[in-house]
C-alpha cells in the first residue's frame, strides 16, 4: 500500500472531540488495548495530526511526524496501527511468527505473507476470521515488522492444507510510511536494512556461541552479534599511540577464507586487545565510508547494525562481548570520553545516541580508510562469452550533470562541474553546501534556510514572475528539488561494455500485429539502447521459440527491428527480463491484435 512516497493532500490538527473519537475507534477495533495502552499510543499532552491522501487514506501522526495509525477507507472500519505503534504496544494485535529471519526479506520487499512461511507450534494454528488485522514478527525478536488483513479464516486455511496467502500486507518496516517519519528509528539491532533477525540483546552467551559455530548461515551469525542493554556507564580510557598502531595493522576489507568454521576459529583466537582494535577499526571505517553528518543523531544500535557490522572483515564475527568493554554502551561512551564522538543517553529509548563525530580528532585524521571490495559471483554461460546472452551483468544507472543553475553550489564546495553524479552523490553536494554555509534553521533542524545562491539554484526560472520566492525548504525536499535542476543522463553497462547517454533511457518496445488473415508477427525495437545487437538476438530467438525471425533497418531512425513470427509478446517480454536482465519498467508492450 505504501510502496511510493507518502505525500499528504491536506493536513490538520486533531480537535479534542476527534481525538476522543479516535481513541474510541481504536478501543473498538483493538479490544486488547487498555486505557494505559491508549495513553502510551496517544499521550494526553501531545498534539495529534491527521493527513489526508489522494487514495483516501488517513494517517494519524504524533507531534514530530511519527505515524501511529492509518485508516484505509477514512471510515474507521479498516484502521491499522503502524509498526511504530506496535513497537510501543506489541500486544495490540495478534501476530504470526515467521519460520526464520530470512523469510522477513520477502515481507519487507513488499510480498504478502504465505502460509508456508509461518511457524506453527505444537498447539496448532490459532483461530482467526477472514479480514481480521494481524501482525508479523520474527522468532526471537519481540518487535513486529508488518501489519495486514487475514485472507481467509483458520478453518479455511486448514481445509486448504495451509497453502496460499495468509495475510495481505498493508504496511511494513522500511516501506514509504515508515520512511515518512522524521525521527524514524529501529527498535533493536536485529532490524537490518533488508532483513530482520532476532534481537541480539536477548541472546545469551551460549546462544551466541552456537550461532558462531553454525557454518550454514553466516548472515544469522552477523545478526546475532551480541549487543547488551545500553544503559551502563562507561569507564574512562585514554588515547594512546598504540591504538593508532593497532588500527593500522588490521585490514578491514581484507578477503579471508570462505570457510565459516575457520573464520569462527580465527575469531576465537583473537586477544581482547585485538578485538578492541578491530571494533575501533570498523567504527572509523564506517565514519569514513557510510556515516554522513546528515545521518546524525543516530541510535547506538542503528550505528552498530547499519554501519559498523557491514565494515567488518568478510567472514568475521564481530562480538563486542569479547572486547574489554563487554557492552555497546560502554564502548560508545569510551569513544565519547576520548573525544572521537559526542553522545548522550536517550531516556525514552534507553540507549546511547551518537550526536556528532569529531573529524579533527587525532585517531580519525591518522586513520586511512580502505576501499570496499565487492565480491563478484562467478557465472557460467552455455554460449561463448562474446554472445548476447552475457545478460545478467547488465546495469542501468541514472546519473546527472551539473547545469548552469546548480554550478555555483558545486563550485562553492569544490566539486567538479564537468563530472557526472549519481543522485546520492548530488545530494551530498547540496548538503555539504548547507553545512558549509550553516543554513540549517536553529529552531527546527529539519528546515533549511535558503540564501541567495541556493534559492537561485533551486527556483530561478521555475517560479512565475510576480510570485514570491520561498525562503526555506524541508530537508526531505531539498535533494529531489536540487537533482531536478540538473541534466539527466543514464549509463548502461553490459559486461565490459559501457555507454553514457544524455537524457532518460527510452524503453524497449515490443508490439504484436496481425498480418494476412489470422497470422501474427511480433516486432522488437530499441534494443540498441541496452547494448544488444539485433542479428545475434534474432538468431537466439529463432532457436528459443522455434520460429522464423528477421532483422530490418527502421526507416528514418537509427537502429534495427527484430521480427518474430507469431504472437509471442508476453513470452518475449519475460524472456528479456529473465535472460537479459532488462528491468520491467524499460519494456513497453503493445498488442495491436487485441483491437477490432
Amino acid at each position: 500500500m505504501f510502496k511510493k512516497s507518502v505525500e499528504a493532500k491536506a493536513q490538520q490538527r486533531l480537535s479534542g472531540a476527534d481525538r476522543k473519537k479516535l481513541k474510541r475507534t481504536i478501543k473498538e477495533r483493538f479490544p486488547a488495548a487498555s486505557d494505559s495502552d491508549l495513553d502510551t499510543l496517544i499521550p494526553p499532552k501531545v498534539e495529534v495530526t491527521v493527513s489526508k491522501h489522494p487514495n483516501r487514506v488517513l494517517i494519524y501522526s504524533l507531534e514530530g511526524g511519527l505515524p501511529i495509525f492509518f485508516d484505509v477507507d477514512s471510515r474507521g472500519t479498516t484502521i491499522f496501527p503502524t509498526v511504530y505503534a506496535l513497537w510501543k504496544v506489541p500486544h495490540l494485535l495478534p501476530s504470526f511468527i515467521l519460520k526464520g529471519g530470512e523469510v522477513s526479506r520477502y515481507v519487507i520487499g513488499g510480498a504478502d505473507l504465505m502460509f508456508p512461511g509461518i511457524s506453527i507450534d505444537s498447539e496448532g494454528l490459532p483461530e482467526f476470521l477472514a479480514g481480521q488485522p494481524w501482525a508479523v514478527k520474527v522468532p526471537g525478536n519481540p518487535a513486529l515488522i508488518a501489519v495486514g488483513s487475514t485472507c481467509m479464516s483458520s478453518s479455511e486455511a486448514l481445509k486448504a492444507g495451509l497453502r496460499g496467502k495468509a495475510l495481505k500486507i498493508s504496511h511494513h518496516y522500511r516501506d514509504a510510511l515508515w520512511e515518512s517519519a522524521e525521527g524514524r528509528y529501529v527498535p533493536n539491532a536485529g532490524f537490518l536494512e533488508d532483513v530482520v533477525f532476532e534481537d541480539p540483546s536477548l541472546s545469551t552467551t551460549d546462544a551466541t556461541s552456537d550461532h558462531e559455530n553454525n557454518a550454514d548461515n553466516q548472515e544469522l551469525e552477523v545478526a546475532n552479534a551480541t549487543i547488551d542493554d545500553l544503559d551502563d556507564s562507561s569507564s574512562n580510557t585514554n588515547i594512546s599511540q598504540q591504538v593508532i598502531t593497532d588500527l593500522d595493522n588490521l585490514k578491514v576489507t581484507e578477503n579471508v577464507e570462505s570457510d565459516k568454521g575457520t573464520a569462527a576459529e580465527d575469531q576465537n583466537t583473537l586477544s581482547v586487545e585485538d578485538v578492541d582494535a578491530l571494533l575501533d577499526k570498523c567504527l572509523l571505517q564506517a565514519f569514513y565510508t557510510t556515516m554522513k553528518d546528515k545521518d546524525l543523531p543516530i541510535a547506538g544500535s542503528t550505528l552498530w547494525a547499519n554501519h559498523v557490522l557491514p565494515c567488518r572483515p568478510s567472514g568475521t564475527v564481530l562480538d563486542i562481548k569479547k572486547s574489554s568493554h563487554k557492552k555497546l554502551s560502554k564502548w560508545l561512551q569510551s569513544k565519547s570520553t576520548e573525544g572521537l564522538i559526542s553522545s548522550k543517553e536517550d531516556k525514552h529509548k534507553k540507549e546511547v545516541m551518537v550526536l556528532s563525530i569529531n573529524r579533527k580528532h587525532p585517531v580519525y585524521t591518522s586513520f586511512k580508510p580502505e576501499k570496499q571490495q565487492v565480491e563478484k559471483t562467478e557465472q557460467t554461460f552455455d554460449h561463448p562469452i562474446n554472445e548476447t546472452n552475457l545478460n545478467t551483468t547488465m546495469e542501468v544507472i541514472e546519473i546527472y550533470k551539473p547545469s548552469v543553475h546548480v554550478n555555483p553550489i558545486f563550485t562553492s564546495v569544490g566539486a567538479d562541474t564537468r563530472q557526472l553524479y549519481t543522485a546520492s552523490e548530488a545530494s551530498e553536494v547540496v548538503f555539504a553546501y548547507v553545512e558549509k554555509e550553516n543554513l540549517v534553521k536553529p529552531t527546527n533542524k529539519s528546515i533549511v534556510v535558503l540564501d541567495a545562491i541556493l534559492c537561485d539554484a533551486l527556483f530561478k526560472g521555475a517560479i512565475k514572475k510576480g510570485s514570491t520566492y520561498p525562503s526555506e525548504i524541508h530537508k526531505k525536499d531539498l535533494a529531489p528539488t536540487f537533482i531536478n535542476r540538473m541534466q539527466a543522463h543514464h549509463q548502461v553497462t553490459r559486461g565490459k561494455e559501457s555507454v553514457v547517454r544524455k537524457g532518460g533511457l527510452k524503453a524497449m518496445q515490443i508490439m504484436t500485429e496481425r498480418r494476412q488473415g489470422n497470422k501474427k508477427v511480433t516486432k522488437l525495437s530499441g534494443m540498441e539502447s541496452f547494448l544488444i545487437d539485433a542479428e545475434p538476438l534474432a538468431s537466439e530467438l529463432q532457436k528459443k521459440f522455434a520460429c522464423s525471425t528477421s532483422v530490418t533497418e527502421m526507416p528514418g531512425k537509427k537502429g534495427y527491428e527484430v521480427l518474430v513470427q507469431g504472437g509471442v509478446i508476453d513470452v518475449l517480454a519475460r524472456y528479456l527480463v529473465e535472460q537479459y536482465g532488462i528491468p520491467k519498467k524499460y519494456i513497453e508492450v503493445l498488442d495491436k491484435t487485441a483491437r477490432k
